[in-house]
């Protein structure tokens, strides 16, 4: 257009002709005719034209008249609200615009796209992407820091979802992984539901290896993902634009939330959670500037309902740890035994580790449970986790075995007794009185019962007393018929005579 408005200054108002015209701008005759002929058609002249910008010249000289135009204008602030819900595309809203004013002149479905496109390219960059209601989660801590009055300082954890832009805020003492989990499931609770992904940024507190192409978060985060039956997907490394509902999320907090607090005094990190609470409610109902609703408006319609339900109970945080099962069948944590399967002796197991439990896996299933203990040099062990031999000797006790004679008959649970209370610590006997009733297997109940009470007339109860009396017949033999005692004559017997 400076080459045009030349063309008219030199023809208007230098009176050159068309053939100097275009010698000196080294353009056609034609051309130079033609411009001419637009400005006098137009009514300029080269006062007019002279304050003329190059927007408004050609708009007065190419710009065909605009014809009156009726159609109805759709609210692009709603549909730009409408596209963040999950499955809606521009085709349907544009149906149902032509449906809701089918009596009037609307917009075809190129015109309308347009129209949208162009209203989209007004507002703010952060807010070009199209997030699906219920998609996304994204979190991130904010730069500054809240002090405290014994000098430490505040963490402020910021979430943001992204369709609706609704945000969390709470204080923390630090940024360590146990902060950032637990706070993740503060907001959770907070939004009354779980999304589909979590965002961070690539925080070392989560993620054990920072990869652009396969980011590996740890085991712990993994876990508490699996746990709320989400996915944690971190944005690329040096590319804040992966989360930009995050970065904007934390500028408004900090100009809206930590601003105001700087003049307050605080004595906990709980003192500023619960300073936060109010302000944040603020925040979360305050109108947009070009778009309709607020925060806690587009939540309840956006993201709210495409939320899946939280579990029955809240995250409790567990570490991890590679155990191998020794060959008492037990794996060592934190100076404790706990037993697994005896079928796994040798294996490498996964230690699932939180403040009551320890969970052991095997190729991820779970094989054993159990109470954690902090008695150093302390045995849990699972009767079911025991071999049979093992559990059977383990389930051995004193009465057990005198019931297991008693049986058999009063006489063999007596010489159990006896060789069990000579011993001073009663296991000391179990092995005799096993191999004494062992020995109704060969012999038969009614033959050991009488071996054991002839063994008791006789005094002699032990294992091989018993075995021998049954090996010779002893218990199968008539006993003597019992005679009075006459005491036979004798010089040193006195007689009952000498002490008249």
């Amino acid at each position: 257009m400076r080459k045009v408005k030349e063309v008219l200054r030199l023809k208007l108002d230098a009176r050159l002709s068309h053939e100097q015209i275009a010698a000196a701008l080294q353009i056609s005759k034609g051309v130079v005719t033609k411009y001419v002929g637009l400005a006098a058609a137009a009514g300029l002249d080269w006062p007019a034209l002279e304050s003329l910008d190059d927007v408004t010249l050609e708009r007065r000289l190419l710009a065909s008249p605009e014809k009156p135009r009726d159609h109805v204008q759709p609210d692009f602030g709603r549909i730009h609200q409408e596209l963040r819900r999950k499955g809606m595309t521009l085709m349907l809203l544009w149906e149902e615009y032509r449906a809701e004013y089918a009596e009037r002149q609307t917009y075809g479905y190129s015109q309308f796209c347009e129209n949208y496109r162009r209203f989209a390219r007004q507002l703010k960059r952060s807010m070009r992407q199209v997030h699906r209601g219920g998609e996304k989660l994204f979190i991130d801590f904010a730069g500054p820091t809240v002090p405290l009055a014994d000098g430490a300082r505040a963490h402020i954890y910021v979430s943001a979802m992204g369709a609706s832009s609704y945000t969390f805020a709470c204080a923390t003492e630090r940024e360590t992984m146990v902060d950032w989990l637990e706070s993740t499931a503060r907001a959770l609770a907070f939004y009354g539901g779980v999304p589909a992904l979590i965002v961070p940024d690539n925080p070392r507190a989560l993620i054990a290896e920072a990869n652009r192409y396969e980011p590996r978060a740890n085991d712990t985060v993994l876990d508490f993902a699996r746990h709320y039956g989400t996915s944690f997907l971190p944005a690329r490394p040096y590319h804040p634009q992966d989360k930009a509902k995050a970065e904007s999320a934390v500028q408004v907090v900090e100009r809206w939330i930590i601003a105001r607090l700087r003049h307050q005094r605080f004595a906990s990190v709980h003192e500023v959670d619960r300073a936060i609470a109010p302000l944040l409610q603020r925040l979360n109902e305050r109108p947009f500037q070009k778009l309709p609703g607020s925060r806690a408006s587009a939540f309840a319609q956006l993201d709210a309902p495409a939320l899946s339900p939280l579990p029955a109970q809240r995250y409790e945080l567990a570490t991890f740890k590679t155990v191998k099962a020794h060959i008492d069948y037990h794996v060592e944590i934190d100076q404790h035994r706990y037993s697994v399967p005896h079928a796994l002796v040798g294996q490498s197991l996964e230690a699932r580790i939180t403040r009551t439990t320890v969970e052991l896996l095997h190729r991820g299933q779970r094989v054993a449970c159990h109470a954690r203990s902090s008695r150093a040099g302390g045995f849990s062990t699972v009767s079911e986790h025991m071999p049979a031999a093992h559990r059977a000797h383990r389930e051995w006790s004193p009465q057990r075995l005198i019931d297991w004679g008693q049986r058999i008959g009063p006489a063999t649970a007596e010489v159990i007794t006896r060789l069990l209370a000579e011993h001073k610590h009663p296991e000391h006997g179990y092995r005799a009185c096993l191999g004494l009733l062992s020995l109704a297997k060969r012999y038969g109940q009614p033959r050991l019962e009488a071996a054991c009470m002839l063994a008791l007339q006789l005094g002699a109860f032990k294992y091989r007393h018993v075995r021998d009396i049954l090996v010779n017949h002893r218990d199968q033999s008539a006993p003597a018929p019992a005679r009075d005692w006459v005491s036979p004559d004798h010089a040193h017997v006195r007689g009952p005579g000498y002490y008249q």
